[in-house]
């Protein structure tokens, strides 16, 4: 049995006892039989009557029960569509309808919660968003405010503020750092502020300016166009002072006039180019009055140009000018045009006059330490100089044919760039380096020639005079030979010659007379009499050879002695 039928039939037990109890109290009051069946009817009517009433509100109740089912289900159907959530589906297991309505209006009052929340979150982020647009001066974030946004538009919302945040941290930091550039360069150009945007970037509090993009155009133009004309006061500022440097020196300006004047060597405000355009022209005026000075100072830098641009005379001679005498100012203007023609075009080559002025200044060392490498007095160096001449030498040797091939590359790739050819002295560099070693080598057999020559002609003298004592190159334990002036032994004169009669003597061999042959300190009629050399002596080998002289001028007059007797 199921428990509303046992509460029933517990009801109508109830019912029964009371009426039994009434029946009970009615009996001992005495109440009549008909008055007893009108007082059960009235009870039994009262009790159905109530009972029609609890039915009635029981069945309202189940009503509104039923009813509040139906509308929480439309509203959670509502919610899925607004949240953007799958549809609610109820769970299968049997339930009450209190039950039912209660879990549904449960789930309701959750969906509801999250509805509120996230319009509450949506325009917290337009607000946000409200505010960054009127910041940056862009266009609102496009969603709608009437429909509930999803998580992932929530979350896209969110990102779309974070990147706009990003951007604006971006743009104040570029705006602080462009104007505070601004404000230094109007500072430098002595400069105020004209416009209303310069004057909104300049004096207005950094909130108040717009961080629209095309501000910061706008504001990186400014920029552009006040370093464009610092950089032009910056190039003048350089010319005046190098004009003004170059007449100083040209007119010998003392330096106690040149320090008073520093202050303005430097910087680029306006009154640094009105002060040095002011000292300008007093220089310029001196200059016309010191014009021949100015001139000759102007030649003696052409000339130094000239030399660094490799001209040769006959290039410099075309420049008329420079021989006149007639000092005017227009010779002064053809000067100073010259002057800087002549700059402007070391200019655009120097780096290849640089690298023939490199190979002339390894040229001049190499013959340097050529001719260094014929001097027989060479050998008389000490603490190794000469091993590292050699070395130097060996190295410039190697070094030259490299460099002259890295400027031939150079060269080469410059004259199709510039599309026209590089000359030193008139010539192509090649052919140019080509004459200098020609000349080397010309000079080179040219002494070897001449060696040769004089070295013939002393074997003729020897043939023809005999021959005579030499210097040895090379350093000797003993002293050198027998000495070249004449001296005398007891009385009688023995001039050098007859040394090498006494050494044939010695060998075994009688190759001339000492009287048919004429000496060398006094040389005979009509022939060129030959010069002894000088030999320098140490105090040991003076010694050496005092004793050898004495031995050989007693064997020299015992064998004469001889040999006359023979």
């Amino acid at each position: 049995m199921r428990k509303s039928e046992v509460i029933a039939a517990e009801s109508v037990a109830c019912l029964n006892s009371a009426l039994a109890r009434l029946r009970d109290i009615w009996e001992e009051i005495g109440i009549p039989e008909d008055q007893r069946l009108q007082r059960t009817d009235a009870v039994k009517r009262h009790v159905n009557l109530l009972l029609t009433r609890m039915i009635e509100e029981e069945e309202n109740l189940r009503q509104r029960l039923l009813k509040s089912i139906d509308v929480c289900r439309k509203e959670l159907h509502t919610l899925c569509v607004e949240l953007q959530l799958p549809p609610f589906e109820e769970e299968e297991e049997e339930t009450t309808i209190l039950q039912l309505e209660k879990d549904l209006r449960t789930r309701v009052e959750v969906m509801l919660k999250q509805k509120k929340e996230r319009m509450h979150e949506l325009k917290l982020l337009k607000e946000r968003d409200q505010d960054l647009c009127d910041i940056l001066c862009t266009s609102p974030y496009h969603i709608d405010s009437a429909c509930v946004p999803s998580l992932q538009e929530l979350d896209q919302f969110r990102r779309h503020l974070a990147g706009l945040s990003a951007e604006k941290e971006r743009r104040e930091a570029e705006f602080k750092s462009t104007k505070k550039q601004i404000i230094l360069c109007m500072e430098e150009l002595d400069r105020l502020p004209d416009t209303s945007f310069e004057r909104d970037v300049v004096c207005e509090d950094d909130d108040a300016f717009c961080l629209s993009k095309e501000n910061l155009d706008a504001l990186q133009l400014l920029l552009i166009q006040l370093e464009e004309q610092k950089m032009k006061n910056q190039i003048l500022c350089e010319e005046l002072r190098s004009k003004i440097t170059e007449l100083w020196e040209r007119l010998q300006i003392p330096e106690e006039e040149r320090d008073s004047f520093a202050v303005h060597m430097t910087g680029s405000k306006g009154k640094t180019i009105k002060a040095l355009q002011d000292e300008l022209n007093r220089l310029q005026e001196l200059k016309l009055q010191n014009i021949k000075r100015i001139i000759e100072a102007i030649r003696l830098e052409l000339s130094s140009y000239w030399d660094k641009c490799f001209y040769s005379a006959a290039q410099r001679q075309v420049f008329v000018p420079f021989n006149s005498e007639d000092y005017n100012e227009d010779l002064l203007c053809h000067h100073d045009a010259e002057i800087t023609r002549i700059k402007q075009y070391y200019e655009l080559h120097k780096e290849m006059f640089e690298g023939v002025q490199k190979w002339e200044d390894n040229w001049r060392l190499f013959l340097e330490f050529d001719k260094k490498a014929t001097d027989p007095n060479r050998f008389t160096n000490r603490g190794g100089n000469l091993l590292k001449e050699e070395k130097q030498r060996a190295k410039l040797q190697k070094m030259l044919p490299k460099l002259e091939e890295e400027l031939k590359v150079r060269i080469s790739a410059w004259e199709e760039e510039q599309e026209q050819e590089f000359f030193v002295n008139e010539k192509k560099f090649m052919d140019y380096v080509a004459d200098q070693w020609e000349t080397f080598h010309q000079d080179k057999e040219r002494e070897k020639q001449e060696r040769l020559m004089k070295k013939n002609r002393q074997l003729e003298e020897e043939m023809y005079y005999g021959s005579a004592p030499k210097t040895p190159n090379k350093r000797r334990v003993l002293g050198p030979s027998t000495p070249s002036k004449c001296r005398k032994l007891n009385g009688t004169s023995i001039s050098s010659s007859s040394n090498s009669t006494l050494r044939s003597a010695f060998s075994g061999t009688m190759c001339h007379s000492p009287v048919s042959r004429p000496p060398l300190c006094g040389g005979k009629p009509g022939l060129p009499s030959r010069t002894p050399t000088r030999v320098f002596k140490t105090p040991q080998t003076k010694r050496l050879e005092k004793n050898k002289e004495n031995m050989s001028q007693l064997n020299g007059t015992a064998m004469s002695e001889g040999l006359y007797k023979f």
